[in-house]
């Protein structure tokens, strides 16, 4: 018989789960998930332990490389030991980790969220707004640093965008937080953890905070049937008083739909259980029914999620360097430090022979090569070096980590704009891996998008950038994420959500590509782009490059054509007016238009004539003789060279 204990989330009250959506406090609870349902998670969780062990062992090693406690490592490797007591241990694949890190920070990701109709363009643009908003309240530059560690490392990063109830005094919001791959378990064979049957993850909590949050554990927390692998850390932590929480995400058919959810549990005693949730037994826990993590790899493997890291790629040369500059070391020191064969009957006093600092030593007999010999010391030949200096040139071309990528070059290269450029071109393995990271971003972008349409119900007050940098602040709810009614010629096709396309840019560009990118809008303004009179040259011209921001600057020329061609329509159709109605200000407004011609005949385009025949709305043909005159003297300036042909054959 089932077991019907179910502890049911109360809002306000300490059985409330914090990281639980609010839920209905009256509702009653339907007991589905009970402490049965607890051990059968269990057995499935150590199932997928036992399958992650490989994994976590290579996890393990890679972290023990990266704090250069690398020995034992490379003792398993080579199968030596220590000889003299002395082993190196070089930072050639710590500095690879650290470039690659850096690299990564210089192109920090922002989000621009395009609307796939033209109905949802407001809130497209209010969501690239507020969802960076959301990211810095919960630090996501620091989340991001941390998983970019945690992927060049190992190879894998994972973030973790869920709902947080408990967040800003019980209001809730989004939390983005980074995860301990050890602590993560999903089905094995899976590459991607979204076909996982179910996905678990582990955490472990003092006991007396466990109770105090969910007073009927008191004197069930009597050890964990389950504990996760632990990195191996300076400080001895103990592990007494502690229990593990377990977090457990699965799918279940509801209504002929697929939904997610969830269970927080310890031991066999049941924390939250969506399913024992009347408001979110048949909702299912997140409406966008995705699991709540995002997997970053940096160089995949088949059936696994995980990929591998730059300690992986590169631990053997790195261990061949550390073999090398050991025996170097040692050679060194066996010549700095000369050795001798002493005879067991020699009448040398040894003490006074390994004194330096007595010139002399007393022997009671004569001394020779027979009684003392120095122990004969080669050096090592240069072609040693030579095939360490190799090694590290292996390093450094597999990992991408080359002199030009660090901002050094032996090549004789020495023009700061060419060795920019070099830069620019050797940095090719880190854009691919800060693609991957974009790519990822662009989920978590997505879930947050997901959990503000489900759960800001409440209006919420925000900062954010406005035009020309000044601040503003906005109210934003989920009104317009809604699901809304759609129908065809008074058929009703049910309702649509509105979509969005999230694309992903560098927030801060290397020092190299600001600078060409200024480079470029000068030349363009030393061009004329920029000159109204110039629109279709200019446009034709935009239509064959091919730059960052192209579009945008294209749709500013074509508004700026159109606003001057517009302009002048109208400056010619103020002198017709004139002409009719005010006639002492023709001459005046003949000015302003030669004025404004001025700037297309500099620009070598014809300026815009205004004919006699001209006639607005039956205005009279006839024209005042101010305007007339007006119009000879601009004629007359605008052909200097025929003017000048005139005068020549006067003067004839």
């Amino acid at each position: 018989m089932k077991e019907k204990t179910v502890i049911a989330p109360t809002v306000g009250g300490t059985q409330m789960n914090a990281d639980a959506p609010m839920s209905d406090a009256n509702a009653a609870p339907m007991a589905v998930i009970g402490a049965e349902q607890c051990r059968k998670f269990t057995e499935i969780l150590q199932k997928y332990k036992a399958g992650k062990a490989q994994t976590e062992s290579r996890i393990l090693a890679s972290e023990q490389w990266w704090k250069l406690r690398n020995a034992e490592e490379e003792k398993k490797e080579t199968g030596q030991g220590k000889d003299g007591g002395f082993t190196s241990r070089s930072a050639w694949l710590h500095n690879v980790i650290v470039s690659k890190h850096a690299d990564a920070m210089d192109a920090y990701p922002e989000p621009n969220i395009l609307p796939r109709e033209q109905d949802d363009k407001a809130e497209a643009k209010m969501l690239s707004s507020v969802i960076p908003c959301i990211l810095e309240q919960n630090s996501f530059e620091n989340t991001y640093s941390d998983v970019m560690w945690q992927k060049l490392k190992t190879g894998t990063g994972v973030y973790k965008v869920a709902w947080s109830a408990g967040k800003l005094g019980g209001l809730g919001d989004v939390a983005v937080e980074r995860v301990n791959l050890l602590n993560v378990y999903w089905e094995p064979g899976v590459t991607d953890i979204q076909a996982s049957r179910y996905f678990f993850h582990t955490e472990m909590l003092d006991n007396d905070i466990l109770v105090e949050k969910y007073p009927h554990l008191d004197g069930k927390l009597t050890g964990s049937a389950f504990t996760s692998t632990r990195f191996l850390t300076d400080d001895a932590v103990s592990t007494d008083g502690k229990s593990t929480v377990i977090d457990v995400y699965y799918r279940k058919r509801v209504g002929g739909a697929m939904k997610l959810h969830y269970v927080k549990y310890v031991g066999n005693e049941v924390l939250y259980a969506s399913e024992n949730d009347a408001a979110y037994a048949e909702r299912g826990y997140y409406d966008h029914g995705k699991y709540p993590y995002v997997f970053d790899t940096l160089y995949p493997i088949e059936g696994s999620p995980c990929g591998y890291g730059f300690v992986d790629l590169c631990r053997n040369p790195q261990c061949s360097i550390d073999l090398l500059n050991t025996s170097f070391i040692k050679n060194a020191m066996v010549g700095a430090q000369p050795r001798y064969f002493v005879r067991g009957d020699g009448k040398v006093n040894e003490d006074e022979f390994l004194d330096l600092s007595k010139p002399l030593v007393h022997s009671n007999g004569d001394v020779s090569d027979n009684y003392v010999r120095r122990i004969e010391h080669n050096s090592l030949d240069s072609i040693y070096v030579n095939v360490r200096d190799g090694l590290v040139q292996e390093l450094r071309e597999t990992s991408g980590n080359t002199e030009t990528a660090t901002g050094s070059t032996s090549s004789g290269v020495t023009a700061a704009s060419a060795i920019a450029a070099l830069q620019e071109a050797s940095g090719k393995g880190s854009k691919d891996s800060i693609r991957t990271s974009y790519r990822a971003y662009s989920q978590i972008v997505e879930l947050c998008i997901e959990l503000v349409r489900q759960f800001y119900d409440i209006p919420r007050k925000f900062r954010i950038l406005g035009k020309y940098g000044s601040d503003e602040y906005v109210t934003f709810s989920n009104q317009g994420l809604r699901a809304r009614p759609q129908s065809v010629a008074g058929v009703d096709l049910g309702v649509a959500l509105p979509v969005f396309d999230i694309k992903v840019s560098a927030q801060k560009k290397s020092a190299y590509t600001k600078v060409a990118q200024n480079e470029l809008a000068l030349q363009l303004y030393g061009a004329g782009f920029f000159n109204p009179q110039m629109v279709d040259q200019a446009l034709m011209c935009l239509d064959m490059m091919d730059f960052d921001g192209k579009d945008a600057l294209v749709g500013r020329i074509s508004q700026q054509g159109t606003l001057h061609q517009k302009l002048m329509e109208y400056m010619k159709l103020a002198l017709m007016l004139t002409q009719k109605f005010a006639p002492e200000m023709a001459e005046q407004i003949g000015k302003d238009v030669m004025a404004t011609m001025g700037g297309a005949r500099t620009a070598g385009i014809a300026p815009v004539s205004i004919h006699r025949g001209d006639n607005i709305e039956g205005l009279s043909r006839k024209e005042p003789g101010i305007v007339e005159n007006a119009r000879k003297r601009s004629n007359e300036a605008a052909q200097p060279s025929e003017n000048a042909a005139v005068m020549t054959e006067s003067g004839k």
